[in-house]
């Protein structure tokens, strides 16, 4: 890897998956970005540098890459004519898959994230992801949907993440099984909460009875 072109932040998402490698065998800790930065050739002492946080910066890293991996390859052009379940299923899938052979550093992770005083940020590492599905699914939502559409898919991906940690199915079957039945779910709350709020054209509507009350019909 050739680094000398590269901003820290380049290189802090450049190293970021062969740092996630090396944790499975040496946790998120220093140790796996001096080795990670050995095995590209970059200077340990600079690749350091680009991780002043700890390991929440090591992992908030690897998180981002797997973002910038999902928008490059799974651009709206090209899930855009899906139904929307399937394009949900497919994202949440690629990062599943990006994820395969690294579910120790996975678990290690998770429990990181899990701790108080990371659990914030790690609040907003898994919104900020739940936003780049939904925005690759097309989501343009601006009202409250915008909000629980991302606090749902948020809940989701970690519960399978959850559930992909600790699968040892044949393919992940157990895992792929879960996240289709989270996602049916899913869309049937949707699909409820639709005709809940859609307005019932033979139903009592205040509206149109002060436009009456306004404009009587002649």
């Amino acid at each position: 890897m050739n680094c000398a072109d590269l901003t820290l932040d380049e290189l802090r998402l450049a190293l970021a998956p062969r740092v996630a490698e090396a944790a499975v065998f040496d946790g998120w800790s220093e140790a796996a970005v001096n080795n990670a930065a050995t095995a590209v050739g970059v200077d340990p002492a600079v690749a350091r540098i680009a991780f002043p946080g700890g390991a929440m910066d090591r992992i908030g890293a690897w998180i981002e890459s797997i973002d910038a991996r999902m928008a490059d390859e799974l651009p709206a052009s090209r899930i855009g004519n899906l139904p929307i379940r399937e394009r949900i299923r497919i994202l949440v899938q690629f990062r599943l898959d990006a994820l395969a052979g690294a579910e120790e550093a996975l678990s290690r992770a998770l429990a990181i994230m899990a701790m108080p005083q990371n659990a914030a940020r790690a609040a907003r590492l898994g919104w900020r992801s739940a936003d780049a599905m939904w925005r690759l699914a097309g989501d343009r939502a601006v009202d409250y949907n915008h909000y629980t559409k991302r606090a749902t898919l948020g809940a989701i991906y970690t519960a399978t993440l959850l559930v992909f940690a600790s699968d040892h199915s044949e393919g992940k079957a157990e895992t792929r099984a879960f996240l289709d039945r989270r996602i049916e779910g899913v869309m049937r709350f949707e699909k409820a909460k639709a005709r809940v709020l859609r307005p019932r054209e033979d139903g009592f509507s205040m509206t149109r009875l002060l436009g009456r009350l306004r404009y009587p019909a002649s």
